[in-house]
C-alpha cells in the first residue's frame, strides 16, 4: 500500500536538507524521534516530519526501518566517541573523557537514543544485535585508549562500565557537574592504578602515552563503517 504525503507542520518542503546533508539529517532526526517518543515511534513518516522532509526521502535513503536504526546507531556511537574526549586527541590521561559531562548537555537526544535501543532490547530480543554492536564499539574505543597508558584489561572493564553508568545517571539526573565530579575521580583512580602497574620510562611522566599510541583512532569503527 503507498502512503500519502502529508504535511506533519514541522518544516515542510522548504526546509529539505541539501543532497549533500541529507543522509545524516535523516540520521540525526530518527534519533531524535526514537529519543523522545521510544522505538515504536521510529517511522519513516515520523522521521520525516522531524527532518521536514516527505517520507520517501527516507526510504530513498535507507530502504527499511531496521537500516535507518544502524545506520543511526553507528552514526551516534562514532559522534559520542570522537566528541566526549572518550579517545582524547591530546593522548594524554588526564584528557580521558574531559569533555563528557558537556557533551551530554549539549545533546542529550544521542544518549537517549542509545538507552531507548537498549531497553527495547531487552523485550525485543532481535534488537540485541544492535546492543551488542554499540557496546563492542565503545568498549574497543576504552580498551584503546587506555591500552595506550598499560591500563590492564580488568580494570579497563571496570572504567567502561563506571563511564556507562556515568552517562545514564547525568541523563537521567540532568546533573552535569557530578559527572564531572566523577570523571575526575575516575581519572586520578587511572593514575594510581598506573602508578602502582607501570615502571614509569627514563624522562617521562605516568601521564604520558606510549610513543606508539600517540595517533588515536576517532571512533571510525569498523563495525559501523556502513552508517
Amino acid at each position: 500500500m503507498t502512503e500519502t504525503v502529508v504535511d506533519e507542520g514541522t518544516g515542510g518542503q522548504d526546509n529539505r536538507p541539501g543532497y549533500g546533508q541529507g543522509r545524516e539529517a535523516l540520521m540525526a532526526a530518527a534519533i531524535k524521534v526514537v529519543a523522545r517518543g521510544g522505538l515504536r515511534k521510529l517511522t519513516y513518516r515520523s522521521v520525516a516530519a522531524e527532518a521536514g522532509v516527505t517520507h520517501g526521502l527516507v526510504v530513498h535513503h535507507f530502504g527499511s526501518r531496521d537500516a535507518l536504526l544502524e545506520h543511526a546507531l553507528g552514526w551516534a556511537v562514532r559522534r559520542s566517541i570522537e566528541t566526549s574526549s572518550l579517545v582524547p586527541t591530546s593522548g594524554r590521561l588526564e584528557d580521558f573523557a574531559a569533555t563528557l559531562a558537556a557533551f551530554i548537555a549539549a545533546d542529550p537526544d544521542l544518549q537517549a537514543f542509545q538507552y531507548e535501543l537498549k531497553l527495547e532490547a531487552s523485550r525485543r530480543p532481535e534488537l540485541r544485535h544492535y546492543v551488542d554492536l554499540l557496546y563492542d564499539t565503545y568498549r574497543d574505543a576504552v580498551r584503546e585508549a587506555l591500552a595506550c597508558f598499560d591500563v590492564s584489561q580488568q580494570m579497563t572493564e571496570i572504567v567502561f562500565a563506571a563511564l556507562d553508568g556515568l552517562v545514564f545517571h547525568q541523563i537521567t539526573s540532568g546533573a552535569p557537574e557530578r559527572t564531572e565530579e566523577r570523571a575526575d575521580a575516575l581519572r586520578r583512580l587511572l593514575a594510581a592504578h598506573r602508578a602502582q602497574t607501570s615502571p614509569r620510562a627514563p624522562g617521562g611522566t605516568l601521564n604520558e602515552p606510549k610513543l606508539s599510541c600517540t595517533h588515536f583512532r576517532s571512533g571510525d569503527d569498523e563495525l559501523f563503517q556502513g552508517a
